[in-house]
């Protein structure tokens, strides 16, 4: 079993040097093996002789990866994960910074629970940048105070698990945030159309007996919080996409310069809905079905895994860049309510640990060149929430450095998040992140 050690952005900044890696840096196209030198946690061109050595060959070192979409449930589901044991899973996985949604309970919701949040987390093993609520309590009534969380750090808004219901609330929180800067972070779910769906509706939820969800659940909402982007200037960030259509839209509104990002997840990309039905192939490979595998809550997610032709299609998108960014949805949950008739499980599986894994099992299998995957878990993330990545001398080192030919499996006692609810344990993934440099220090090594 692999050793880990976990550091703190409280520690001091880092030396060392990292020799003979292949540094791959989107901010200025750089893909090369070299030396990387680390002095007093910046970038700098080189270190005298008797600096730390790190034998880089076979290694990968890029930007730190930022996580744009992070349950953390704190406040209240410290049972499930704290802001602690995640920002530990993140710098694992070889996140510099998460960003925690604010469905937690209570919401967070003012000016208070946000700067909560963001002091409780100074001393964790990433970055932690907080998401406040878009409207009040996350009730979907009345816009919330956005001027209030976002002075006290809020870098988005999002009443993350429902969609804002009506086009007037949304206009109103558009046109507040105009002025701000801050996107309105969406989740697009008409639940009448949705209509109790737990998986994606298809001829496998007919075969499995499932109540299916429908593709247009999510496009309706897309389609109409772009045509409000488009009305008001503002920025919209749409989460979790999971269908071709809903990308094409995207597609289309980039294309017409409005103020429109988007992300996918790593589930969404190499799962599919054959998973439900027992299926542990990935979205490019053909499925198998196993009966003793069907049924499992820990497949069950909202939106709900795609078919392979919506994975495939998103997979694309990634290549072609209409996907900014690639986000984790990490979702913690108990046992307990995961390990129950899948209709009855909660919605979510955890995914800072294993995103880099399914990355590189899709770049492995010739559907994604890993600058791509780079820039979709690093530069493009962070850039969408204002922050810097990039690998030149002179920059405060902020970094990931893995072995994408190791493997591992993955087992509930290696896993540093407090939660375990993952349909890939057992399974043996390709990539393990040897370190994490997050603003300098040292959060994570193996």
């Amino acid at each position: 079993m692999t050793r880990a050690w976990f550091g703190r952005l409280t520690d001091a900044p880092a030396t060392f040097i990292l020799a003979g890696a292949r540094v791959i840096d989107p901010s200025d196209g750089t893909d090369a093996v070299r030396d990387l030198a680390v002095r007093d946690g910046m970038i700098v061109d080189a270190l005298p002789d008797g600096t730390e050595r790190i034998h880089g060959r076979g290694l990968v070192v890029t930007p730190g990866f930022c996580d744009l979409h992070t349950h953390l449930r704190e406040p209240g589901g410290g049972s499930a994960e704290t802001i602690e044991s995640g920002a530990r899973a993140a710098a694992r996985g070889g996140f510099t910074t998460v960003c925690a949604m604010p469905n937690t309970d209570p919401p967070l919701d003012d000016a208070a629970a946000v700067a909560d949040a963001s002091g409780r987390s100074g001393s964790a093993a990433c970055r932690v940048r907080v998401i406040g609520t878009a409207t009040r309590g996350r009730a979907g009534r009345t816009v919330g105070d956005l001027v209030g969380m976002a002075g006290a750090g809020a870098i988005g808004f999002s009443d993350d698990g429902n969609a804002v219901p009506s086009g007037d609330l949304v206009r109103g929180i558009l046109r507040a945030l105009a002025p701000l800067g801050l996107p309105l972070i969406e989740h697009a779910e008409d639940t009448m159309l949705a209509g109790g769906g737990v998986m994606r509706a298809g001829v496998i939820a007919t075969r499995l007996g499932l109540v299916g969800w429908p593709p247009p659940a999510e496009v309706e909402v897309v389609e109409r919080d772009i045509a409000l982007a488009a009305e008001t200037g503002a920025r919209l960030h749409l989460t979790h996409l999971s269908t071709a259509a809903s990308l094409e839209a995207v597609r289309r509104a980039k294309a017409r310069g409005h103020h429109v990002t988007c992300e996918v997840t790593p589930h969404h990309l190499a799962l599919t809905d054959a998973w439900v039905a027992g299926s542990r192939r990935f979205a490019w490979e053909e499925p198998e079905l196993t009966d003793g595998l069907a049924y499992d809550g820990r497949c069950r997610v909202n939106p709900p895994l795609a078919s392979r032709d919506d994975a495939l299609a998103l997979m694309a998108g990634i290549a072609d860049g209409t996907v900014d960014a690639i986000a984790t949805d990490h979702a913690p949950h108990s046992p307990e309510r995961k390990l129950v008739p899948f209709d009855e499980a909660a919605p979510g599986l955890i995914g800072l640990e294993t995103a880099l894994s399914l990355g590189l099992a899709a770049v492995a299998a010739g559907r994604l060149d890993l600058p791509a995957l780079v820039a979709a878990l690093s530069s493009r993330p962070a850039a969408i929430i204002g922050e810097e990545r990039t690998l030149r001398a002179g920059a405060p080192a902020d970094l990931a450095v893995f072995d994408p030919d190791a493997r591992w499996r993955v087992d509930a006692s290696v896993l540093a998040s407090a939660s375990a609810n993952t349909p890939l344990l057992g399974m043996e993934l390709p990539g393990v992140v040897r370190l994490t440099v997050s603003d300098g220090r040292l959060t994570y090594r193996s």
